[in-house]
């Protein structure tokens, strides 16, 4: 109830009178339903999940705090009948990001012109960017989970194993430690492919004397870690070891420069100007990090002139890169939490350089 009513207090400002929640992590913050089908509804004092016959039994267990309504004949329908009830023309709240065209204008037919919609100004988002006690300890235990995948992995980062075999390993091992899945598409690429940002494992086998970047994630009790190691097969040479070197110290900058009341492009400014020391800046091609929850990019961006005041609570990923075509990538990627003192490391994997 905490977080409806927190949301309930942000209706004044936004000048509604409810508001339809669609995207679906939305909908399992506030109410904690994690089914594939919702809408939410939530009005002055009441809320009302809108799901289907497929989550009656789900839905009564995971849902204490909102009435649950199985339509039959279709949820935005449902939604309609509902909006039509109110009296007056009621001034509901929604979000132009996550409703398709088709379904506004069904929407707008089954409300017949009794609804003034409203953009929603991202608030349940920017709700969700502090996280609470319950979740920051769902968080420690997803980020653990992805530490102690990579550490069991390392022995399986060797010349001859296959990219796709590597990210079979850590997805494997995910669900071995409990984990529901991976946060996203493991990327696991080798050679002058790690230059690629976000390279997709293949077929390729790794080789000697070549950077290996692998990114990973894992999901537990809903909540994602994010979490990026590069190492290198055999011995680098001292270029290879000196860019390595200035990645991990834009790292502890960008670390360093995280505590409440700093704007989130303060962070991404610290990263970028160790690398600019290096002549690297221009290999820096991402921001410095984003916010972590429910979905594996949240809120806050750190990037360029990003205006966001850091809040004790919010989680971060802190992840500074280098890429070199022909060369390859390096990236080293943690999540922290903001504290009082500054930045906390969640994940706790280790960031030396690693020749295996």
């Amino acid at each position: 109830m905490a977080r409806l009513g927190r949301l309930r207090s942000s209706f004044s400002a936004l000048r509604a009178d409810a508001l339809l929640v669609s995207h679906l992590p939305n909908i399992r913050y506030l109410c904690g339903f994690s089914g594939s089908t919702g809408l939410l509804l939530v009005e002055g004092s009441t809320a009302t999940l809108f799901t289907d016959s497929r989550y009656t039994f789900q839905a009564k267990e995971e849902v204490s705090v909102a009435r649950i309504h199985i339509a039959k004949h279709g949820l935005l329908r449902a939604v309609g009948e509902r909006l039509r009830s109110l009296r007056g023309r009621a001034r509901v709240g929604y979000s132009a990001t996550s409703v398709t065209v088709a379904q506004k204008t069904a929407l707008d037919a089954a409300v017949g012109g009794r609804v003034r919609w409203v953009g929603d100004g991202s608030v349940v988002e920017k709700l969700r960017s502090v996280k609470d006690s319950q979740e920051l300890a769902r968080m420690r235990e997803a980020a653990d989970v992805i530490s102690q995948v990579f550490r069991r992995t390392l022995d399986s980062i060797r010349p001859g194993v296959s990219e796709l075999a590597l990210a079979s390993r850590i997805e494997s091992g995910i669900k071995q430690l409990g984990g529901e899945g991976q946060s996203f598409e493991t990327i696991v690429a080798s050679g002058p492919r790690s230059a690629w940002a976000h390279g997709r494992p293949t077929s390729k086998l790794l080789r000697k004397r070549e950077l290996v970047v692998l990114d990973q994630g894992a999901i537990l009790r809903g909540y994602c870690s994010d979490m990026t190691r590069t190492v290198f097969l055999g011995r680098a040479t001292d270029r290879v070891r000196g860019l390595y070197g200035a990645v991990l110290e834009a790292q502890q900058a960008a670390k360093a420069a995280i505590r409440p009341g700093v704007a989130a492009g303060e962070v991404d400014r610290a990263a970028r100007q160790v690398l600019k020391r290096a002549h690297l800046d221009r290999y820096f091609t991402h921001s410095t990090g984003h916010g972590l929850g429910l979905e594996v990019h949240e809120m806050p961006r750190i990037g360029r002139s990003e205006a966001t005041i850091l809040q004790e609570g919010m989680v971060l990923t802190v992840e500074p890169g280098v890429y070199i075509e022909g060369l390859g990538g390096i990236r080293i990627e943690d999540d922290v939490v903001v504290t009082a003192k500054g930045a906390v490391d969640l994940t706790t994997a280790p960031r030396e350089f690693l020749e295996l």
